[in-house]
């Protein structure tokens, strides 16, 4: 199998071992160096697993050849392959019909390879019988249905299973749904004291999908809220689930044994990173941390330490929810769409305006450091709240505010309410509306529209701030019920665009 991004093919291992020629093993069809250096792994791995390597000469060919290979998954099949052709074991049509995959060992055990989960999705499209997996990837497979899955432990094992000495016992499909019904979050809205304004702001960004900015002095509590908003969204559906698996399969991030990712991704990248690790690249392209974090949170912490570059390049997933990598093999294109949240300082000492604190940036220094972050990124993000400093005499007191379980009931509600709205439509969200769908569906009376208009010439705010105001008093309107957009909704939805960074 050769992945193509998140698509993949099916490659036919073809093997001849020649009875003429002097003794030799080459590998064609467009091999990466890995697969080269598959020529070593499989020969060792054969004979330390008491099988005779055949002294012939040995072609290898990987079909079809005008697709370039990558990765150590061919070492299972092209070992088949060789056992095949040289006579140590007969094929049934079912088996060769079969699928393959896997990394060997020098001692012939199969090691956890990335890529299960697309190998099961290839078996069920191509409507093939069975698929074989080293047993630390298969679970990764078992989530689909109807693909049998044969979990391999190492060569000798596969050989008798071959042979019929000794069956492998195929893995039961496991239930999906449960495990990600049966998901606990790690943090709870409870859980934070005070900030009564930054968790509104959380309620509505959840359940509209709409971007966040916290401004606030060390210690306000930004990054501990941003961690809370995972458990405030809606359970990832199966579907969801097995879409953002596919893209921690394709980058080898799912542990051995695991299965599947059973709740929303949260990925906090640190302010070092590069451009390739946040948009994703390389040489053979793999997908970055916007891909990381699809349908799920990036949470950018010092938001403003990040490279002005590296920044720039959220503008295109942030309005079309994808990446596209284009390099000279070919283009790869990775689903992007996440939720952005930030978290700044108000200066470079982090105490400007602070109650007890004193700040003793100059202005030059506050006003280079805020002008890190580009007005056009700030201008793609929806909620701008000011996180204060939380008092002394809350330190010790227990929160009693509402739970998350409580407050996603809400954030659930409002976004079955936008999958009705949105029925037909590739939309679920109010976040993914376009201008065309946001004059259609948040329509305003006559004095919410003067409200709008008398804040956007106030404030001098672009085209696209307008149209975020809308989708914005659409969410709010939703956590309420209500069918049309109220005055209040919208004047709540103006209090966050007033920049706090």
């Amino acid at each position: 199998m050769a992945n193509l991004g998140l698509s993949s093919v099916v490659v036919e291992v073809e093997v001849d071992v020649a009875s003429r020629g002097f003794p030799a093993f080459n590998i064609v069809g467009l091999p990466s160096k890995a697969i080269d250096e598959a020529k070593e792994r499989v020969r060792t791995a054969l004979v330390n697993s008491g099988c005779d390597f055949p002294q012939k000469k040995i072609t290898v060919n990987l079909a079809p050849a005008d697709l370039p290979k990558e990765g150590s998954c061919y070492d299972l099949p092209v070992a088949v392959g060789i056992l095949a052709a040289s006579g140590a074991i007969a094929l049934l049509d079912e088996e060769i019909e079969a699928l393959y995959y896997g990394e060997l060992g020098l001692d012939g055990g199969l090691r956890h390879t990335r890529g299960g989960l697309l190998v099961g999705l290839l078996a069920r499209e191509v409507k093939s019988d069975k698929i074989y997996l080293p047993i630390l990837s298969a679970n990764e497979a078992a989530v689909v249905e109807g693909v049998r899955v044969m979990p391999v432990r190492n060569l000798i094992e596969l050989i008798r299973h071959l042979r019929g000495e000794k069956k492998i016992k195929s893995l039961r499909s496991i239930g999906a749904e449960k495990l990600i019904e049966e998901a606990e979050a790690d943090f709870d809205l409870s859980e934070v004291a005070g900030q009564e304004a930054a968790k509104r702001a959380l309620t509505i960004a959840a359940a509209g999908g709409h971007n966040l900015l916290m401004s606030g002095p060390p210690g306000s509590g930004k990054t501990m809220l941003s961690r809370v908003l995972p458990s405030i969204l809606p359970r990832l559906s199966l579907a969801e689930s097995l879409e953002v698996t596919k893209i921690y399969s394709v980058a080898g991030l799912l542990s051995p044994g695991e299965s599947m990712l059973r709740r929303r991704p949260f990925r906090s990248p640190h302010h070092s990173t590069s451009l390739a690790g946040l948009i994703g690249g390389g040489s053979r392209p793999l997908p970055g941390e916007v891909s990381l974090a699809h349908l799920g949170v990036l949470f950018l912490d010092e938001m403003a330490e990040f490279p002005r570059s590296v920044l720039e390049a959220l503008r295109q997933p942030m309005e079309d929810g994808k990446v596209v990598i284009s390099r000279s093999a070919g283009r790869v294109e990775y689903p992007a769409d996440f939720m952005l949240v930030g978290a700044v300082n108000p200066c470079p000492c982090g105490f400007l305006g602070h109650p007890t604190r004193e700040c003793k940036c100059s202005q030059r220094q506050i006003r280079r450091y805020q002008q890190r972050i580009s007005g056009p990124i700030l201008d793609r993000i929806d909620l701008h709240v000011s996180v204060p400093a939380v008092g002394v005499d809350k330190f010790g007191t227990e929160a009693k505010g509402e739970t998350s379980s409580e407050v996603r009931e809400m954030v659930e509600k409002a976004r079955n309410r936008q999958e009705e709205r949105f029925a037909g439509r590739k939309l679920f969200m109010n976040s993914q509306m376009k201008n065309k769908e946001v004059r259609e569906f948040c329509p305003l009376d006559s004095e919410t529209e003067r409200l709008l208009r008398l804040a956007v010439e106030k404030y001098d705010l672009s085209a696209r701030a307008y149209f975020r105001l809308k989708k914005v008093a659409r969410t709010i309107a939703d956590l309420f019920g209500n069918e049309q957009i109220k005055l209040s909704d919208m004047a709540e939805a103006l209090q966050y665009r007033e920049r706090v960074f």
